[in-house]
């Protein structure tokens, strides 16, 4: 058992993902099986501040691997945003007996452990709980798997209706700075293109796509657009509105899939990674890490410090750009 730690906190912050709550309860119960006392703290960092904080055992995660969202709650906080509130929180923590923290969430999430951390002492482990995939040193983030699929049933409906109708759909998706729902989600239905921040330059994707598929054989298309402002600052509505105006002879529709994605159960592969995940943190704990995201590499578990996984571009495998241009023809 790690010196100095008898009871650890575990909280998700940021937008919930599917995979969450396997996480917790894994969290949760390699934390007893390891002889340490669990507390959950509810709506993220705001319930730090608040004192939302109860004791958790393996019956209060039974029955919630399967669930998605978070049964911890999340939310956004500004108060954290400040020493001030940073310092109520650690208070908290203290008057808990909290030893050492496990927040589960995406970027900004990590981030604020990794100030917290260097405040207060406190050793944090992250773990990637985010559909958009794009923190650095992990090969999947808990959710992305469960959105991608969510994605690819929708898509596959809003097929049915455009080849009916012989319309052109433009499918927002999210991805704020990272394209790899919008690129992968493409290759699985078979969309036409894919319209991602990886891929921007100078060249007019809306133009490339036009003259490589609509205008030579199809009569109907799909095109995936991440939500990111890199993109061209519109998302789907920016495109659709593009092709009105300069293509009028094309019947356009858009569909913004939003917060659909981050709902639903969690597919086989996000449990399991939260599953290996949660597990892998409180071994992270035991062996003396502090503040490094717990990621897999290579099905390899591996510690990234939070600095890296935060600051460093997640890239995107450009032979999936090649694979999507291929095929659509």
């Amino acid at each position: 058992m790690a010196k100095g730690i008898s009871t650890i906190g575990v909280l998700t912050s940021g937008g919930d993902a599917p995979g969450m709550n396997a996480a917790i309860r894994a969290v949760t119960r390699a934390a007893i099986y390891n002889g340490w006392k669990v507390k959950g703290i509810y709506r993220g960092y705001e319930g730090l501040i608040n004192n939302e904080i109860k004791d958790l055992t393996t019956e209060s995660v039974s029955s919630t691997i399967q669930r998605g969202g978070t049964i911890l709650k999340t939310a956004r906080s500004e108060e954290f945003m400040t020493a001030e509130g940073r310092q109520k929180a650690y208070d908290n923590l203290v008057a808990n007996g909290i030893d050492a923290l496990i927040v589960i969430g995406g970027n900004g999430s990590l981030a604020g452990a990794q100030i917290f951390a260097a405040e207060h002492d406190v050793p944090c482990i992250g773990l990637p709980g985010t559909i958009d995939n794009d923190l650095y040193g992990t090969d999947s983030t808990i959710g992305y798997d469960t959105a991608l699929n969510t994605i690819m049933e929708c898509v596959d409906k809003i097929r049915d209706t455009a080849t009916s109708h012989d319309r052109i759909f433009f499918v927002e998706v999210m991805g704020r700075d990272a394209g790899f729902l919008a690129q992968n989600s493409a290759i699985a239905a078979g969309a036409e293109a894919a319209i991602i921040p990886e891929d921007y330059t100078d060249m007019d994707q809306l133009e490339q796509f036009i003259n490589r598929g609509v205008r030579k054989s199809k009569n109907s298309s799909i095109v995936i657009v991440s939500e990111s402002p890199k993109t061209g600052g519109g998302g789907a509505m920016h495109y659709a509105e593009r092709v009105r105006n300069e293509y009028p002879q094309y019947d356009v529709r858009v569909t913004i899939l939003g917060h659909l994605q981050r709902g639903g159960t969690p597919t086989a592969f996000d449990r399991i990674l939260a599953s290996r995940l949660g597990v892998a943190s409180i071994e992270a704990l035991n062996e003396g890490q502090r503040n490094v995201m717990v990621g897999i590499s290579n099905d390899n578990i591996v510690y990234v410090p939070f600095r890296k996984a935060i600051k460093m571009d997640k890239p995107i495998n450009k032979e999936l750009i090649n694979v999507l241009g291929v095929l659509s023809i």
